[in-house]
């Protein structure tokens, strides 16, 4: 049986996830998103990234009083994804 890093799965599921951001960004702009998002597409999607993580836990929160769209359900597993990863990658340091 070949040897398979279990980093790797998280890897492409949080790319997946970006590209699934960038698209969904173009979709709340109003456009019709594309079949793959462009360099563009990917860098707006690392801005939302980067304001989300940003921003503050209770606003993260998914269990507070209020409703998240689906932009905000992607950033977050997004970031459940790139924390499980810097979790391994710190475990292998270790």
């Amino acid at each position: 049986m070949p040897y398979t890093d279990p980093l790797e799965p998280m890897l492409q599921r949080a790319d997946e996830l970006r590209r699934q951001i960038a698209l969904r960004l173009v979709e709340e702009a109003g456009a019709t998103p594309p079949p793959s998002p462009s360099a563009d597409h990917l860098a707006a999607a690392d801005e939302a990234i980067a304001a989300w993580e940003e921003q503050g836990e209770e606003e993260q929160d998914q269990r507070a009083f209020r409703d998240i769209g689906p932009l905000q359900e992607l950033l977050a597993e997004y970031q459940g994804v790139v924390e499980r990863i810097v979790e391994e990658r710190n475990r292998r340091l270790g």
